[in-house]
């Protein structure tokens, strides 16, 4: 059975058109929830008419709200957002605030989180004589090791060689090729999986090693059973027995813990070899379908004693709704990750075997707990630099510390430089980016946009020496709100070709100027401005 004839298999009819919106389970949600919120507003409207007494009442909440919002450890940025709510509205702004930060839609995810963290720690330890080879060398990165292993287990390894694909079409070869040697298992963690070529051919290879006996977990977003994969896909892939679940699936009732995502993208292969980047499972990531021109993304892969890392991540999402978490039986000594693996595993960088060089730290970011993981290493990155950082984002939604980093990096000599997109793939987030032009170039920064199409790309590289290759994008989003992942090298080969592919792309862009900036649409200009005090909430 071919690929074609599995993503027919697993697929259910689909109506067209209108019918398609008013049947779906997007329309149904929407329309409960649209009920719901129509209810509490009509509830409280009621109220305020039969019980005049609640009106001293309201706006007593609304101060302690108020006073409450300035005392938190919130963004900056996004308490200004929540001051213009209050001045517009503030009794609703004083429930929203408060549904959004003590509802049970974070509460008790961030419990679940906290205890598979605790519960995990003791399965991946730091190599104490790893830390003390580069404690002295003026890198950071023991500091950064320290900081990142406070909110989680972040180990920094040696032995571990890495590739670096800079086209999603590099990584998908890669993957298929890996996922035919799978013996005992695969586990798959991705935000976003769609039926079509690229899923139909992964699907193939995961339906016939689950036959040969090989344990296959699949995890994806919840939101891609309202935008691409069928009702219950789950289901469907349990049916061929692949292990399967979605992470927070929308259901019709009002809930603050919709707004944390899953974003990540891991790929382990019996303990030997991990994927990471951010390559999604869909056909517009290798460019097998055109959407907003050309796609250029990247990836890596990992194989060595850093892959416990990743493991260890996905499990650690896994085991969220499991009632007996099992970390013992795929994180044991005798994995296959504890010790360098054996010649005939190295891996081809710059042409040369260079098995094992340099330093390799996988780290995720929470959004459920007090540690911005994913900025911080952004911001070391940038305030360590002393020749060049530079950056691949598909979005520039900046909060003011963030903002201060690269303008401070280039203001002290640093070249630092961003390539975006050039076809945007949503209007909002172009709009938004476009506010910060202005004072980053003015600063020195220089920013390029990606002629040929979207950069889907989250690369940061700098002094030939850095780099960090993961899912983490510049916006509130990807820093403050969702689940996401990355990869941290330090003097491993590969970094020198993350560096030209940046330069490869930088010839494909056009350069941001003063006067393209001033001879930007007058509707982006106007949208981003109108937007932008929503943005922390975006």
């Amino acid at each position: 059975m071919n690929y074609e004839e599995n993503v027919v298999r697993l697929a259910k009819p689909v109506r067209k058109g209108l019918l398609r919106l008013v049947f779906s389970r997007f329309f149904v949600i929407a329309i409960l929830l649209v009920l719901q919120v129509a209810g509490l507003i009509g509830v409280y409207l009621y109220l305020r008419e039969k019980l005049p007494i609640l009106f001293p009442l309201q706006w007593a909440f609304s101060i302690v709200m108020l006073i409450y919002l300035f005392n938190c450890d919130m963004d900056p940025c996004a308490k200004l957002t929540w001051m213009m709510i209050f001045a517009i509205a503030p009794l609703p702004g004083a429930v929203f605030l408060f549904f959004t930060q003590w509802g049970g839609g974070h509460t008790v995810p961030k419990k679940k989180v906290e205890e598979q963290i605790a519960r995990s720690r003791k399965y991946l330890n730091q190599p104490s004589d790893v830390l003390k080879k580069v404690e002295h060398d003026g890198s950071g990165t023991d500091d950064l090791c320290c900081y990142l292993n406070r909110s989680g287990c972040f180990p920094l390894f040696e032995h571990s060689a890495v590739t670096y694909f800079p086209l999603g079409e590099n990584k998908f070869e890669a993957m298929l090729e890996e996922l035919e040697k799978a013996e005992e298992y695969i586990f798959m963690e991705y935000f976003i999986i769609e039926e079509g070529y690229m899923w139909g051919r992964i699907l193939d290879v995961l339906t016939r090693k689950a036959r040969a006996g090989v344990e296959i977990r699949v995890m994806y977003d919840g939101m891609c059973e309202m935008s691409t994969l069928p009702v219950d896909y789950w289901k469907l892939l349990e049916a061929e027995g692949i292990k399967s679940k979605p992470f927070s699936p929308i259901t019709p009732f009002v809930s603050s813990h919709y707004n944390y995502r899953d974003h990540r993208k891991i790929l382990v292969i019996d303990g030997k070899v991990a994927f990471n980047g951010g390559v999604n499972l869909a056909d517009e990531y290798i460019n097998r379908i055109e959407r907003f021109g050309h796609w250029k993304d990247t990836a890596l892969m990992v194989k060595g004693a850093a892959v416990r890392s990743y493991t260890l991540m996905f499990l650690q999402m896994w085991n969220l709704g499991e009632k007996e978490p099992d970390y013992q039986r795929w994180l044991r000594e005798d994995s296959g990750t504890t010790h360098p693996a054996e010649e005939g595993d190295a891996l081809l960088c710059s042409g040369e075997k260079e098995y094992g060089l340099g330093y390799v730290m996988p780290y995720c970011d929470c959004p459920l707990d007090d540690y911005k993981a994913g900025e911080m290493v952004y911001m070391d990155i940038l305030n360590r630099a002393t020749n060049y950082v530079h950056i691949m984002t598909p979005y520039l939604i900046l909060d003011e510390e963030l903002a201060t980093a690269l303008r401070f990096a280039a203001q002290r000599g640093v070249d630092v430089r961003l390539i975006l997109p050039g076809i945007p793939d949503k209007a909002v987030p172009y709009a938004l980016a476009k506010t910060h032009y202005g004072s980053l170039t003015k600063a020195g920064v220089k920013i390029y946009e990606y002629t040929p199409g979207f950069v889907h790309a989250k690369v940061f590289v700098s002094d030939d020496t850095k780099a960090v290759v993961g899912t983490i994008n510049l916006d509130y989003r990807s820093l403050y709100h969702h689940f996401e992942c990355a990869t941290y090298m330090y003097k491993t080969p590969c970094i020198a070709e993350i560096e030209t592919d940046f330069q490869d792309t930088l010839k494909k862009c056009r350069q941001v100027t003063a006067d393209t900036i001033r001879k930007e649409k007058l509707s982006t200009k106007i949208l981003g401005r109108i937007i932008k005090f929503l943005a922390p909430l975006m």
